[in-house]
């Protein structure tokens, strides 16, 4: 039996969402939130206010790009971008893990866009973007949560694109470098990066996608929480706090507690820091384990935030399909019942391995405190 590290983690959340809280936090930084007032009232409107500016100023969003709160997480908010902005031209979808599978299945099944190119890669591969035509829409995930797989940079959009760039950025906005002027519409949730409640969904519009909406009318009905114009006129309300569905002020209040840690902490440059360091612990061990591989195929493209490893020992790619992801369970499990990393499996669609939360809430000493109970759940689940 291989011993047991003697160094625990202090935090054990590793999860890819829900993500682990900021360092220090506890439920006395929702002390002041605006509980049994309406989000309609002064305050109430002036502290949603409060987070749409502060996301501005963290992420340096461009003045005249509109930022707002929409229901639903991210889910919700690629679905109000999608639905309210597409049809207008031929669209070319990206897809290289599960969510971004998920939106291919949207705009074919349910929107029956009839031009529609599909451009798919496996799991640790990306689509070859030298192909994307970008004089039609296209919708991409910056950073594929499920395969840890990322777009490396934006220099394949073109600053005189004719279509609309539509990025679901849920796991890469706070921890990469998102280039606001190659993109028109932006989406993500308070859940990931900054390790928000969960249930509320961020999304940003260039000038261009707003005189999409302000020019073009979807073919198909839209659900009054998709809604974004009124009159053939951008809601500018939505951006200014006063959101399309009641949001929580519990969930209100942590996120300014989430945006005030990070301007104490040097805004967004500090941010990224963070989470390419957690990289970095990772990465070094990598190299030193022959049981274990990023899932990633090319490093320019490895992902920060959500790092998905897979187990390359050739007893186990020996194994069958089914007991191969039997097994990686297995070590999830082991880590789980010792308390020492929780939520770490795969996801269900994605190959079977090990999916580590890096970004900017979980600290780097905690990943180098984990790191050993990867290789003793390792070797008491290959013995077993």
């Amino acid at each position: 039996m291989t011993p047991k590290p003697t160094q625990r983690p202090q935090s054990p959340n590793f999860s890819s969402g829900p993500c682990s809280k900021r360092p220090g936090w506890s439920i006395q930084a929702l002390s002041n939130a605006l509980t049994g007032r309406s989000h309609r009232s002064k305050p109430g409107k002036a502290r949603i206010k409060d987070v749409i500016d502060s996301t501005k100023k963290v992420l340096g969003i461009p003045d005249d790009y509109f930022c707002g709160i929409v229901p639903a997480s991210d889910t919700g908010a690629v679905e109000i971008a999608m639905w309210s902005l597409l049809g207008e031209r031929g669209l070319d979808i990206l897809a290289w893990e599960s969510f971004g599978k998920g939106w291919v299945t949207d705009v074919q099944k349910q929107l029956k866009l009839s031009d529609c190119r599909v451009m798919e890669a496996d799991y640790g591969h990306l689509p070859d973007l030298s192909q994307v035509d970008c004089s039609r829409d296209v919708v991409f995930t910056w950073n594929g949560t499920t395969a840890g797989v990322k777009v490396p940079n934006g220099d394949w959009i073109p600053d005189d694109r004719e279509g609309l760039t539509i990025a679901d950025a849920t796991s890469a906005t706070f921890a990469m470098d998102i280039p606001w002027s190659k993109l028109d519409a932006v989406t993500w949730s308070w859940q990931k990066v900054m390790g928000g409640e969960a249930a509320h969904g961020m999304l940003v519009l260039s000038p261009r996608a707003v005189a999409r909406l302000e020019s073009y009318t979807p073919a198909w009905p839209l659900p009054k929480i998709f809604r974004l114009t009124k009159g053939g006129k951008l809601i500018k309300g939505i951006f200014e706090g006063a959101t399309i569905n009641t949001p929580s002020m519990i969930c209100v209040e942590d996120a300014l507690d989430g945006l005030k840690w990070a301007e104490s902490l040097g805004g967004l440059p500090a941010l990224i820091q963070r989470s390419e360091a957690n990289l970095d612990a990772i990465a070094t061990w990598v190299t030193q384990t022959p049981w274990v591989d990023f899932l990633a195929v090319e490093t320019a493209t490895r992902s920060n935030t959500s790092i998905c490893l897979k187990i390359v020992d050739p007893w186990y790619t020996d194994l069958s399909a089914d007991h191969q992801a039997q097994k990686a369970k297995q070590m999830a499990t082991l880590l789980d019942t010792e308390g020492v990393a929780y939520d770490i499996a795969s996801y269900r669609d994605a190959p079977p391995g090990l999916r580590i939360w890096g970004g900017a809430t979980v600290e780097t000493q905690d990943l180098h405190a984990l790191l050993p109970w990867l290789d003793w759940a390792y070797a008491e689940m290959k013995t077993a």
